[in-house]
């Protein structure tokens, strides 16, 4: 599943089909009321035995990455949404920026970045993890479809400039966990916005 960003429709986002919806959900609502994802209390809570919750789900790393891309994806999706009446580099910036603030401003994942900061940058922002790569595929989407429109004259393949805009924003938004600096949100914003015009 790709977290594309679609040029004429708010996304619709569904959770993983191949994971039942009450393990699911019962994930989602530990990540969102920011309590730690333990897979011996979700079992508990949903009345079946870990072995089972493992079976359906997989471990505790495919869950909370799982639930990590269903959030994400809701994030793109609002950010995109209303922005078809904006063209080229203004649409491209406005998303990574909108989306980039809900991230910032997201307290489930501060939560989840203070308590567990390993788990969290290898689920985030590793090549390896479930994450960024859907991030990747949806912006490289958009400025595919906006270079297609004649919107936008990239100088470089949109996957490689999706990938460069992806870890830009990982850098600033998770600046106090990998370098001990505060997030800069705006900074990146500017940073995104003056390779835009580079090309």
């Amino acid at each position: 599943m790709t977290a594309s960003i679609e040029p004429q429709t708010t996304l619709a986002v569904e959770p993983p089909a191949d994971i039942p919806r009450d393990i699911f959900d019962a994930a989602v609502d530990t990540y969102l009321d920011c309590r730690r994802l333990d897979m011996r209390a979700l079992a508990g809570e949903l009345g079946i035995s870990r072995a089972t919750l493992y079976r359906h789900a997989g471990g505790r790393d495919r869950l909370l990455g799982e639930v990590l891309c269903y959030r994400t994806r809701l994030s793109l999706a609002s950010a995109a949404a209303g922005t078809e009446r904006l063209k080229g580099e203004k649409r491209v910036v406005t998303i990574v920026e909108r989306f980039m603030r809900l991230v910032h401003d997201s307290a489930p994942l501060h939560r989840l970045l203070d308590s567990e900061p390993e788990t969290a940058l290898r689920l985030l922002t590793s090549k390896h993890g479930p994450v960024q790569r859907r991030v990747i595929d949806g912006l490289e989407r958009l400025l595919a479809h906006e270079e297609a429109g004649g919107e936008l004259r990239l100088g470089v393949d949109p996957g490689a400039l999706a990938y460069a805009i992806v870890r830009i924003g990982e850098s600033f938004l998770y600046a106090d966990v990998i370098a001990d600096n505060d997030p800069d949100v705006d900074q990146a914003v500017t940073l995104v916005s003056r390779l835009l015009r580079s090309e």
